[in-house]
Order: C-alpha cells, then structure tokens, then sequence
C-alpha cells in the first residue's frame, strides 16, 4: 500500500501552540506509518483557503490523502471542504465542529470529522481560576483572541458563565500572538495613562498574549504605579509545557489551561480510518484542565500592591 499523505493546514507559526499542534501532527504521522506536511496561513484565510485549494486541485499523484485543519477566522471552509471530498480527500478540522461536517460524512468515502477541546469548559475553568484569584471581586483586564474567532466566542461565553457581579471587566482584543498582545495593551496604557485605573487581574485567552501583556506593562509603566502595575497577576491558556506551564513555574503567570493539542488526534483517527477501517467521530472531544489546580491559587487580597 502506497504511504498516506496529510495535510496539515495551522493558523501561525508565531504562536507557542500552533507549534506544539505541528509537533503533535508529525508524531502521530511517524507512529502511524503515514506523511504529514505542514503549512501555515500567517493568519490570514484567504491565504489558508489558497494554500489547501491548491493540494486538492494538484495532479493526483501528490494530492494528500487526507487534510487537517485550524481554520483561520470564522469560516470554517465549506466550501473547500466539499472540494476536498468530491477529490476523494479526508477532511478534519481542529479546535471547533462545523455543521456541514454531518451532511458531508453522509456521501464521503474519505472520513470527514472534527477535533476541538470544550472551549467553554476552557472558558469556565479561565472563570474559576478569576474567582480564587479575586474572592471579594475586582477588576481584570481581558484580552481576547480574534472577534471572529469561535474559540474566541467560546472561552468568553465560558468565562462570563461564571463571573461573579463583583468582578469589573475591560476586554481587550490580540490576535494569538505575544506582539498583538503587546501592541493592543501599550495602545490601551497610553490611553488611560491620565487616569487613575485600576486592574487586579490580567486574563488572555491564551499564554502568549498574557506574555505579551506582561512586557507592555514593563516597558511603558515607569512612574510611581510601576511596583503596582509589575505585580497584577497573569493567566493564560493552552498550557504548553515548555511555555505556558514552564511560565507559570517561574512565575511570570500565575494559572494557565492545559488545552491538549488536537492535531495529532486528528492525524491518528484519519490515519485509522483509512487504514484499519475504523470510523472516525463525527466530532472528538478533548478534556482542558486547570493548571495549576485552583485550589492552589492564591487569592489576591483586595486592595493588594
């Protein structure tokens, strides 16, 4: 039998778990015999769509077998999709479920399929860790992924499941990456800079931008509040273990979320698919959890600096 080729199409290279998606996507491909080629879109959709449309309308001989992947933005490429398996291709799509999927799997010989974490419970367990963190309440800056993300969407629906009333909340916007995070916070530190705001808390969607909003404030706060400013706690999410938790072992963050990578169970369940004959789920369900555990946290006192 002919080794099977993958596609595996991810959102950046410029973000700790894109990277750790790649790397789970190739162990997965060795320790089941098949190819996987990685691409990545620089954030930007029409840049993904043209990428994948691409393998799919190659001379036969190259096209992948099957292809995974991270949509950029709010599409989740129906369109494509159907593309993908007219060819005869499998298709999977991580860290959201798409309703096209079920009609597709109806008529497909190639499996057609998703693999996400509950990005609510992602959100809620970011909720939780607020509340131990802030007890008698507060404020929290909170910076969000992507407005047209739906991991976006599903963490803040998550969070907001379980904020308590006491806690004020100011949403700022990054795009994934450390440098969006810092870019978006230095805007928003020059403009409050004339008054007196006060945040208790700093939330990013995920690690990077927590870390990105962490040397904003060390480059621009440089008056009297710097102490204050320089000891408000972080919390992330995706929860890398060279980074993410590496950061909440050093300290830089205070919590973060595991989020297990979902391309490599992509990879493994097209592979036995299309191997073995074992069907695949409509859509796979990987468990987040809290890191570390809320009852380690410590509270932050009200008026603390």
């Amino acid at each position: 039998m002919t080794k099977l080729r993958f596609l595996v199409s991810l959102i950046t290279k410029d973000n700790d778990y894109q990277t750790e998606q790649a790397a789970a996507a190739k162990a997965a491909a060795a320790e089941q015999g098949v190819d996987a080629q990685i691409v990545y879109a620089d954030n930007d959709p029409i840049t993904q769509s043209t990428q994948v449309l691409k393998a799919i309308q190659s001379d036969p001989t190259l096209r992948p077998n099957g292809i995974v992947i991270e949509p950029v933005g709010a599409t989740s490429f129906p369109q494509v999709a159907k593309t993908a398996v007219a060819a005869g291709i499998g298709w999977a799509i991580l860290s959201r479920a798409a309703d096209y999927t079920r009609e597709l799997r109806k008529t497909s010989t190639a499996p057609v399929f998703s693999v996400s974490a509950d990005q609510i419970e992602v959100g809620r367990i970011q909720g939780r860790q607020i509340a131990a963190l802030l007890p008698r309440g507060g404020s929290v800056l909170l910076i969000q992924g992507p407005s047209v993300s739906s991991v976006s969407k599903d963490r803040l629906t998550g969070v907001q499941e379980s904020l308590a009333p006491s806690i004020h909340v100011t949403n700022l916007r990054g795009r994934w990456t450390d440098e969006s995070a810092y870019q978006s916070v230095c805007s928003w530190l020059k403009l409050i800079a004339a008054q007196k705001v006060r945040i208790d808390l700093i939330v990013a969607q995920n690690d990077a931008m927590g870390m990105g909003a962490r040397k904003a404030i060390s480059d621009l706060i440089l008056d009297a509040d710097r102490d204050h400013w320089l000891g408000i706690p972080v919390t992330g999410c995706d929860g890398v273990p060279k980074t993410g938790q590496a950061w909440v072992r050093t300290g830089q963050l205070a919590a973060t979320v595991i989020v297990p990578p979902s391309a490599g169970v992509a990879v493994t369940l097209m592979a036995k698919a299309m191997i073995s004959r074992v069907s695949a789920p409509e859509h796979f369900v990987t468990t987040p959890e809290p890191f570390p555990g809320i009852d380690k946290l410590v509270p932050r006192r009200s008026g603390e600096k």
